[in-house]
């Protein structure tokens, strides 16, 4: 068993002696993808107190929920319009506070009917339909001498005035972006600012409001959960939406002549081109890290622990120039700073005065392209990266347990990527064609060429989701024979084969002992229950300080939950796309009746079993 305990000499280790330095297990969950039969459309705060109780049940005490932040218009929780605003479509009308709600019992009625729990896809009309019913009931309510609004407003001012001014310009310019306002607003002339706060003195006290009743809520949930040992992690995206309150009131803060993205890798042929713009941190620092740091401030009223979106952008941010096409995603852009020698120093400036001025544990998302630096700085300061099972390899081959970092959170799958269940079926053993395609055409190959190529080399009648399934009896040198080049001049592509190459075979011999037992568990190749409890065990018994897995993937333990989710895709996002299909999956199991599967207990005896309890 690892002792933890040097944790207690590391930067953190005032949050570790109040946090414990034991082992941990915990689920991840975004809310808008669950419901309870008190939920109106979407998951709402009070919903989380379920999960709650479904944690004691399994025996896990990390509650990792994915981003509550207001969201624009594309509901994607990683571009939210505010780092501290809570999004008013996760409100629970019911558990509204200081309100009469006798006069709507109607309206809710039809709310809740027109909204009903029969749809796989997330309906996001219900924001606005919850925010209308919001209004009148706002209208109906009383604000003069609530003294707990009153001190929330007060308390909260550094952010929230200028949050719901935002808000209100913005809904008085038909919800364009800021950028597309009259000079005067988009360049904030104070006097013209004061006058609209003036004469919209009503619509700016109804976002706050409406901010209040989510602190009510959300802060209810966190004691609700310390009463029960459970520690909520809340995710702090690190970069913010360009049409945001926070760009609008803090330009000096953002360049706003590049957008955030990532560079091309062995998933994404083209990188990624995400839109947010990077930060200015010569002025963020002048501030002494200020706007990072307020984030943290407001939401220790929600969170004990925080993951640190997009950890690498600590160090170095992936930047595109703003004029670049489209079509070519992230392959033209650069890192921010440039020069290598500055990214520990960049990161650990931030990371020294966010440790230094919160109270909350931080966790890191340190996956993409790693600086070598990271995993350094991580462990000096006693901060939990994560290890996807899937992705780390040892000279192309799956690691065993004992190989795990003791410093992560050990995961099946994350909110980015497929499921387990999808990865086997259609991911593993296979190679991305775009970037396949990509790399033959770098190589001089046209596409006859490179039609040929695949035709020898994979199984095209097999292949789905532009992944390239691997003919079986490939080997090195027939690989090599079919590219026709020799292995100097085209090392990229044998690191894709090396990598990919009998996967699966790979896997199974990481997991199963022989090829016999790997058979009653998968037979005919067919996932099972059974499989699917062998590698989360195999996960959960990693050194890792955490086992954290989305909730998606506990639940097919369960026969009915698993041939739900091998007949349709649950998954979360697909990085870098925009589409109808990212952040609408609804499960198909409501949390009540979560709360009385049979497989909890199973959950819970592999917790207690590697002593994550």
């Amino acid at each position: 068993m690892i002792d933890y305990s040097f944790l207690k000499d590391s930067r953190t280790a005032d949050k570790w002696e109040r946090f414990g330095m034991r082992r941990r297990a915990g689920v991840a969950v975004p809310l808008f993808s669950v419901r309870s039969r008190k939920s109106i459309g979407i998951g709402e705060i009070p919903d989380i107190k379920t999960i709650i109780r479904w944690c004691e049940l399994t025996g896990n005490t990390i509650l990792q929920l994915l981003p509550l932040n207001d969201t624009g218009f594309d509901f994607a929780p990683y571009n939210s319009v505010s780092s501290f605003a809570l999004d008013p479509m996760y409100l629970s009308i019911q558990a509204l506070k200081e309100v009469n709600l006798a006069p709507f019992k109607k309206d809710i009625r039809e709310l809740r009917t027109k909204f009903q729990h029969t749809n796989d896809k997330v309906d996001y009309a219900i924001k606005q339909s919850k925010i209308d019913l919001l209004w009148r009931i706002y209208r109906r309510s009383y604000l003069n001498g609530l003294k707990r609004f009153k001190r929330f407003v007060e308390e909260n001012s550094y952010w929230l005035k200028d949050y719901a001014t935002y808000k209100a310009i913005k809904f008085t310019n038909g919800n364009d972006s800021w950028e597309d306002w009259k000079d005067d607003f988009k360049n904030r002339d104070a006097e013209v600012i004061e006058k609209f706060e003036k004469d919209n003195f009503e619509k700016l006290q109804f976002h706050y409001w409406m901010q209040w009743q989510l602190f009510e809520q959300m802060n209810g949930v966190k004691k609700y959960a310390g009463e029960r040992g459970i520690y909520i992690m809340g995710d702090i995206p690190f970069l913010v939406s360009r049409d945001s309150c926070d760009v609008w009131a803090n330009k000096h803060y953002f360049d706003l002549n590049l957008l955030s993205g990532a560079p091309p890798d062995m998933y994404f042929s083209k990188g990624q081109r995400w839109g947010m713009p990077p930060y200015n941190r010569e002025e963020i620092e002048k501030d002494n890290f200020k706007y990072f740091n307020d984030k943290l401030k407001y939401a220790e009223n929600f969170y004990d622990m925080f993951r640190i979106d997009h950890f690498v952008g600590f160090f170095r941010v992936w930047t595109i120039e703003e004029s670049e096409p489209l079509e070519t995603g992230g392959l033209n852009g650069k890192y921010s700073p440039s020069s290598e020698l500055l990214w520990e120093d960049t990161g650990r400036k931030l990371l020294d005065s966010m440790v230094a001025e919160s109270n909350l544990l931080p966790c890191a998302e340190d996956l993409g392209t790693v600086p070598e630096c990271s995993g350094r700085v991580l462990w000096e300061y006693g901060v939990p990266g994560i290890d996807v099972q899937r992705w780390i390899k040892d000279t192309n081959d799956f690691i065993p347990k004992e190989k795990f970092r003791w410093l992560t959170a050990a995961t099946v799958s994350t909110h980015d990527s497929s499921s387990l269940v999808e990865w086997w079926y259609n991911e593993a053993g296979t190679i991305d064609g775009l970037l396949f395609e990509r790399l033959l055409t770098e190589k001089g190959f046209d596409n006859d060429r490179i039609a040929q190529v695949k035709i020898k080399l994979f199984d095209l009648e097999n292949s789905h989701y532009n992944r390239l399934l691997w003919k079986p009896d490939i080997t090195k040198e027939l690989f090599l024979d079919a590219i026709g080049l020799p292995i100097e001049q085209c090392w990229d592509l044998v690191v894709l084969y090396d990598d990919s190459f009998e996967e699966k075979d790979k896997f199974l011999k990481r997991i199963f002992d022989n090829p016999e037992e790997s058979a009653v568990f998968l037979p005919e190749g067919k996932v099972t229950t059974g499989f699917i409890k062998r590698i989360l065990e195999f996960v959960c018994s990693t050194d890792s300080i955490f086992s954290v897995q989305l909730l998606q993937e506990y639940l097919s333990l369960d026969e009915n939950f698993l041939r739900k989710i091998e007949e349709k895709s649950f998954r979360i996002n697909f990085p870098g796309v925009v589409n109808d299909e990212n952040w609408t999956a609804v499960l198909p199991i409501d949390l009540d009746k979560m709360c009385t599967l049979k497989v909890n207990e199973e959950i819970k005896d592999m917790n207690s079993a590697y002593n994550r309890i």
